[in-house]
């Protein structure tokens, strides 16, 4: 699943072409997982223009010209937003495959993996392909959206709410292991699986450790290091293994600067011994048993 920094790299590069774009049509193809539902989006969107292209965590939020309205884009795992225009075609989200960008969609557009279709003006269009359909579409009014994001969503690793003080104040009486805690969108948003393995290497904390044992030296640790983690993996242009491939078609390039995630049964490049994986909070995790206590 695309994390924080992925998503917002595929939000910075569809905003240079989106915004300012107007719909003309839409079309929802056999995808249940649209609000309020497929005839109601298309006659609520079509002349709207777009306005803004924001995101929360892995949420990317479409602010319309239309008072009071937001259109909700959420890959989950396998989902894609391509945009097309002539000979350009930009694609952010799960990758099916490296060989090439047009591979990579599922071949040419729309093809069996386009679950909607959005046909903008000066002959642009924007698909929404998903091949698991676990992604989402929704229109909702900005109480909506405040309600979804309050209910949804902490404060990302870059807000000014993200303190150590913050971080702090969440470990102290929950007993489930940290990854659990930090992986958990209501409580930080935007990380997930690879860069919650990299910010517990780099503070040196084993991932199963229960929150409320780490001592304040190990969470300002962890509090930088999430921070610093997420800028570096923006700054990159977030990372790629099979599954990811950002708004220009290109591969994230923070795949280089892994240090433990999916490199099990590898040497550690700190002290040579082995990384490990294990589950924890029914997720794959990998760590170095010797450099992190």
């Amino acid at each position: 699943m695309p994390e924080l920094p992925e998503v917002e790299t595929v939000r910075r590069d569809l905003s240079k072409y989106l915004v300012g774009a107007r719909f003309q049509s839409i079309k929802i193809i056999n995808f249940k997982n649209v609000a309020p539902g497929a005839t109601f989006l298309a006659k609520a969107l079509k002349g709207q223009k777009i306005v803004a292209l924001g995101r929360r965590g892995k949420l990317l939020i479409v602010d319309l010209s239309i008072p009071d309205k937001h259109l909700l884009f959420h890959l989950k795992m396998t989902g894609q937003l391509i945009y097309e225009q002539s000979n350009k075609t930009l694609a952010g989200g799960h990758s099916l495959s490296d060989d090439s960008l047009a591979a990579a969609v599922g071949g040419k557009l729309p093809n069996k993996y386009t679950r909607a279709i959005f046909d903008l003006d000066k002959n642009r269009h924007l698909y929404f392909n998903d091949l698991r359909k676990f992604g989402y579409i929704k229109l909702v009014n900005s109480d909506e959206l405040a309600d979804i994001l309050k209910n949804n969503y902490g404060p990302e690793p870059m807000d000014k709410g993200f303190t150590f003080t913050y971080l702090k104040e969440l470990c102290q009486k929950r007993s489930a292991p940290i990854k659990a805690l930090i992986l958990n969108q209501k409580l930080i948003a935007g990380l997930g699986n690879i860069y919650t393995d990299e910010a517990l290497f780099a503070a040196k904390i084993r991932p199963d450790r229960p929150a409320k044992s780490l001592k304040d030296s190990e969470l300002l640790a962890l509090h930088d290091s999430i921070v610093n983690i997420i800028k570096r993996a923006i700054k990159a242009r977030g990372t790629t293994f099979r599954n990811y491939v950002d708004a220009r078609g290109k591969k994230g390039n923070f795949v280089n600067y892994l240090q433990v995630y999916q490199r099990q049964e590898q040497p550690c490049f700190i002290c040579n011994k082995q990384i490990s994986k294990i589950k924890v909070a029914g997720r794959s995790t990998h760590y170095c048993p010797h450099c992190q206590k």
